[in-house]
């Protein structure tokens, strides 16, 4: 049985100052039981996994974590899953994007291979969320996305509580993410400054920040203690093959976790 935080040291461990109580991990290829094209550590029962293998490598994640990851269906929205109504069965997940949590031994768990997983904790300790943001629940509609689905969440959870850290994770990188001009065009429709996070590859294609979009939309939420991945090469999934699932890469492929949790 593996040992509480004695994970392989390819994850990732975020560096931020959160208080002692918050505990936040995210996972790489390393550490599981599939064989290839999933090789080693795939989390996801929808990629054509072996289911069995899947679900071994779900357990050693919780005996390593020592508490229990809630597994969503994520479907690149906002909507906003509160554990404390989270099913019991992690093979029936309910559909979500974002997650909040105040209650120890359920942790808040994203899936992602080349979308942005982000975490977010409460300087008090009482509160832990985690979202889910590709392109898509990152733009949300008429403003409103998976970032303000999961700040407006864990603020209602703390209502006293002004103080908040937030960590991103690995994605695809800013010189390996291409979109065409209808994405560049949503974005810049909803702020002007988004344009500066988009670089011209000439016939209609753009290369997009992620990471940075994500930044601009915390920002104007009024978080500014962001932590973590600042787009370099080093955070991208597609330019990472030995650590990281890249669904851009290689389409066909396994899931990283972000994870969250209280111990106490």
């Amino acid at each position: 049985m593996a040992e509480p935080g004695a994970w392989p040291k390819s994850w990732l461990v975020p560096d931020w100052p959160a208080p002692p109580n918050v505990r936040a991990v995210c996972t790489s290829r390393e550490g599981g039981a599939s064989a290839s094209p999933f090789d080693a550590m795939n989390l996801g029962l929808h990629v054509g996994d072996r289911e069995p293998d899947v679900l071994e490598n779900r357990q050693r994640l919780a005996s390593w974590l020592g508490t229990r990851p809630i597994f969503m269906n994520q479907v690149h929205g906002w909507r906003l899953l509160d554990l404390a109504q989270a099913a019991s069965d992690d093979m029936v997940a309910p559909q979500a994007d974002a997650a909040v949590s105040r209650e120890a031994g359920q942790a808040c768990t994203i899936m992602v291979a080349d979308c942005l997983p982000v975490l977010m904790c409460a300087m008090d300790g009482h509160t832990v969320a985690a979202a889910h943001a590709g392109w898509r629940g990152l733009l949300g509609s008429d403003g409103f996305g998976v970032l303000e689905s999961m700040v407006q969440g864990a603020r209602q959870a703390s209502p006293a509580q002004d103080q908040w850290l937030v960590w991103l994770g690995p994605c695809i990188g800013p010189e390996a993410f291409e979109v065409g001009s209808d994405v560049r065009d949503a974005f810049v429709a909803q702020s002007k400054n988004a344009s500066d996070r988009f670089k011209s590859m000439g016939g209609g294609k753009w290369l997009a920040d992620l990471p940075a979009l994500a930044r601009d939309r915390l920002q104007a939420l009024g978080l500014t203690a962001v932590y973590g991945n600042d787009g370099s090469n080093a955070w991208c999934t597609v330019q990472n093959p030995s650590r990281f699932f890249s669904h851009r890469r290689d389409r066909i492929g396994g899931r990283l976790a972000a994870v969250i949790w209280r111990v106490s």
